[in-house]
Order: C-alpha cells, then sequence, then structure tokens
C-alpha cells in the first residue's frame, strides 16, 4: 500500500504539528540546548513537508519524520563535537568518579545506604509517562558530554567507532564515559523512581 490510498497516512502540517512536542523534548533531550533543538525541529518539518511525495506509508508518519530528526541531530553533534576537546570528557569523567567514590565501601561493595533495591518489572515502568519524565531529568544532571557520548551510543545508535571517530576519543575512554554514565543514570533512577515495591510513584 502507498501514500496514494485513502486510508495511507500522509504528511500534512497538522500531522507535524501534533508531533512538534514530542520532537522537541527528543531533541532538546540529545542536543542540550533548546535553541539548537527548536532549530533542528523546524528544519525537519520543512524537510518532512518538502519530501512528502517519498513518504511511501510502510512506517508510521512518527518514525519517518522521527528517523529526519536524527540524523539532523546527529549532524548537529558531529558538527559541535568537532570545537569540543577530548580533555573535557575526561574532566567530567573525573566528577562523576569523586561522586561514585560515595557509593562504595574501600572493598568496592555497595554501601549499605546506596545498595541497589529491586527494580520491580522494568517493562511497567517504560510503559509510564512519568518515568520517562524522571529520565529525562537524571540525563539533563549528567555532565554535558557524557550525557552526549551516551545518546550518540544508546538513542542515535551510533557504533563506538562512529563515536570516536567524531569525538576524537579512544575506545577506551568511550567505553569508560559509557559505564560512568550507566551508572550515574542508574544511581539517579533508583534514587528518583525505583524502590524496593517497584517505583517511588506507585
Amino acid at each position: 500500500m502507498t501514500s496514494d490510498s485513502p486510508s495511507s497516512p500522509r504528511v500534512t502540517p497538522e500531522t507535524l504539528a501534533a508531533l512538534r512536542t514530542d520532537m522537541l523534548r527528543f531533541a532538546t533531550l540529545q542536543l542540550r540546548d533548546p535553541h539548537l533543538a527548536e532549530d533542528m525541529v523546524q528544519d525537519t518539518m520543512l524537510t518532512a513537508l518538502n519530501k512528502a511525495d517519498q513518504f511511501a506509508g510502510r512506517a508510521s508518519v512518527k518514525t519517518w519524520v522521527f528517523t529526519i530528526l536524527r540524523n539532523n541531530i546527529i549532524d548537529a553533534i558531529k558538527l559541535r563535537a568537532r570545537t569540543v576537546s577530548a580533555s573535557a570528557y575526561t574532566a567530567e569523567g573525573e566528577s562523576l568518579d569523586a561522586a561514585f567514590d560515595t557509593l562504595f565501601k574501600d572493598n568496592a561493595h555497595w554501601s549499605p545506604a546506596t545498595r541497589p533495591v529491586a527494580w520491580g518489572d522494568p517493562e511497567d515502568a517504560l510503559q509510564d509517562q512519568q518515568f520517562w519524565t524522571v529520565f529525562e531529568a537524571c540525563m539533563a544532571h549528567l555532565p554535558t558530554n557524557t550525557a552526549r557520548v551516551f545518546m550518540m551510543r544508546e538513542v542515535l545508535e551510533l557504533s563506538s567507532r562512529e563515536i570516536c571517530e567524531d569525538l576524537s576519543i579512544s575506545m577506551s575512554n568511550c567505553h569508560v564515559i559509557l559505564h560512568r554514565a550507566r551508572n550515574a543514570l542508574r544511581t539517579c533512577l533508583q534514587g528518583n523512581w525505583f524502590t524496593a515495591s517497584g517505583c517511588a510513584t506507585c
């Protein structure tokens, strides 16, 4: 079935307007710059309208539009990354390491007050919009460059090699940054969402 079919979804100003809030949230979370995120969303909407005849209806309009937005964000991150030195990632990592030191005892085991509790059913959390609000807040508290590496790998799905080339960092440094980011997010979610009973808002 193609987009010429009456039952097929179509790319219209109205359908794009309905997606705008989600697009802006997605872009802002990854770019950490509201003004740049706004530009990316506007460019994406214009591109989608100009290429509306290329939409074949094999995926949802949202999936198609977010693919365009994702590519725009990747280009923006690559461009901006050229102006950020590798030492910035190291400095941010050192500050995260200092924070993690308080989570463990001298024998490298969790301190009693910070030991992770059961997270309940993760699938249930992923269906809860409030969870994503907390997740976005946790992402916002990561150092900018650390969050950028995490988002490039886990959300934009770039390979570690691509990230290293784009950011001019070593593979080992990339892996360390990702490890720190995941630990920081776990700690934040542990304290602000998950509890022994499942979630902090249940």
